[in-house]
């Protein structure tokens, strides 16, 4: 009878804060998994304007400029609050973690109301033909994952706030910060696409 091997695992940590955490990963391949969906929204919006001969079509306004760039400012700028949580989950500091937890909801704060400022100046909506259903399409769908992650965020900063700062919540804050930048990063082709290409693939003059 063959003595059953066993592999001694006690010296190592219960968590790790680290990509190396099996949940570090998962968030992202999640976020490998949603840009797969906004690329094919990407080719999807190409796809419908080669069809047509003008774009935006007759009656819909171009798209506005000076708004949607600072919803991009801000959402970059917020993403220094991320690291900023991040990094004081690593070291387990409570303080860092709260301070950055909330400059990230601050700054994505300012720049989704610019986002919605705009919106609500769209002379179009999801029913306005086909420019309008992948427009508002690929708006809500990031608008939608945006503040689905901000009230996750939320929630951590109320966690830590009442001293909640155990590994399970150090390792959320850690890989919370992976969602983020994905969604920031992602945004920056999608508002190329919305507001920027309807001036070079011809749009009304």
């Amino acid at each position: 009878m063959t003595a059953r091997r066993t592999l001694d695992v006690g010296h190592l940590p219960a968590f790790s804060i680290s990509s190396e955490a099996p949940l570090w990963w998962g968030q992202l391949l999640m976020a490998f998994i949603e840009g797969t969906m906004f690329c094919i929204m990407i080719a999807m919006y190409f796809y419908i304007r080669l069809s047509v001969d003008l774009w935006p079509p007759p009656g819909v306004q171009l798209p506005t400029r000076v708004l949607p760039a600072i919803c991009v400012i801000f959402l970059i700028a917020s993403c220094a609050g991320s690291y900023i949580a991040s990094e004081g989950a690593k070291k387990g500091d409570s303080r860092k973690m709260f301070r950055g937890l909330m400059l990230n909801l601050g700054l994505a704060s300012v720049g989704m109301a610019a986002r919605a400022t705009d919106w609500s100046l769209w002379n179009f909506k999801w029913t306005t033909g086909a420019y309008g259903s992948i427009t508002w399409g690929i708006v809500f769908l990031h608008t939608l994952d945006v503040i689905a992650d901000l009230i996750f965020t939320f929630v951590l900063a109320v966690l830590v706030a009442r001293g909640r700062t155990g590994p399970r919540v150090r390792l959320a804050v850690h890989v919370d910060s992976v969602l983020w930048y994905f969604l920031v990063l992602i945004w920056i082709p999608l508002y190329i696409t919305v507001f920027w290409a309807p001036y070079f693939m011809g749009g009304q003059v």
